[in-house]
C-alpha cells in the first residue's frame, strides 16, 4: 500500500475486489467514455471485474503488469492507475494509464497516484522508463504528467481507439534513471 494523503491509498488491485471496482465503473460510466474504448454492458458487472482482477494479480505476479485502485479510507475505490506492459530485459519500460472518479478530480489525487507509482517503478520494479499517452484535448491528465516531470515526444495518429473511433494522442515519457532536476519543468 502506498499512501496518497490522510483519506486515500494506492494499493494493488486484489481478488476482491470485482464488486466495488463495478460500483466504480458504473458510477464514472459517463464521465470515463470520452477517455476509454466503448465498453459492453458486461464490462461493468461484478463478475466481469472480478475476473479482470484476478487476470492483474496473474499479470503482477508475472510481472506482465502493476494495477492499482485507488482506495478512500471507507474502501471505496475511487479510481485506478495502471503499468500495463511491462517489458523486461533491454528495455525495461512500461505504459501508464490512470483515472479519478468524477467528484474526485481537481483536487490533486491523480498527480499524487502518478508521482506514487514513479516511485514503485523506479523504486520496486527497476523500471528504466514510463510512457503515457493523452488524446490531443485531454489538457488535465496532460497537466498531471507535466507535474510528475513527463516528456511530451511527440504525436501518434490514429494510435488508439476510443469512444468508438481512431484518435490522436500525445507521447509522453519519464525516464526514471534521470535525476529530477534533470527533467523537463512546466
Amino acid at each position: 500500500m502506498l499512501p496518497l494523503d490522510a483519506e486515500h491509498t494506492l494499493r494493488e488491485i486484489r481478488t476482491g475486489d470485482g464488486a466495488e471496482l463495478a460500483r466504480a465503473y458504473t458510477a464514472n460510466r459517463e464521465h470515463l467514455a470520452p477517455w476509454e474504448p466503448l465498453r459492453d454492458a458486461s464490462f461493468y458487472t461484478a463478475e466481469w471485474q472480478e475476473n479482470h482482477a484476478r487476470q492483474c494479480v496473474v499479470d503482477a505476479a508475472d510481472g506482465r503488469g502493476a494495477r492499482f485502485v485507488i482506495e478512500s479510507s471507507d474502501g471505496r475505490i475511487l479510481g485506478r492507475v495502471n503499468l500495463n506492459n511491462i517489458v523486461r530485459g533491454a528495455f525495461r519500460s512500461a505504459d501508464l494509464g490512470y483515472w479519478v472518479d468524477a467528484e474526485h478530480g481537481r483536487r490533486g489525487l491523480a498527480s499524487r497516484s502518478v508521482r506514487a507509482i514513479v516511485e514503485h517503478a523506479r523504486e520496486d520494479l527497476a523500471l528504466h522508463r514510463i510512457q503515457a499517452a493523452t488524446l490531443l484535448h485531454n489538457v488535465a491528465s496532460q497537466r498531471v504528467l507535466a507535474v510528475n516531470g513527463f516528456a511530451r515526444i511527440g504525436v501518434a495518429p490514429k494510435y488508439l481507439h476510443i469512444a468508438g473511433e481512431w484518435q490522436d494522442h500525445v507521447l509522453f515519457q519519464l525516464v526514471l534513471d534521470d535525476p529530477v532536476s534533470a527533467r523537463e519543468r512546466p
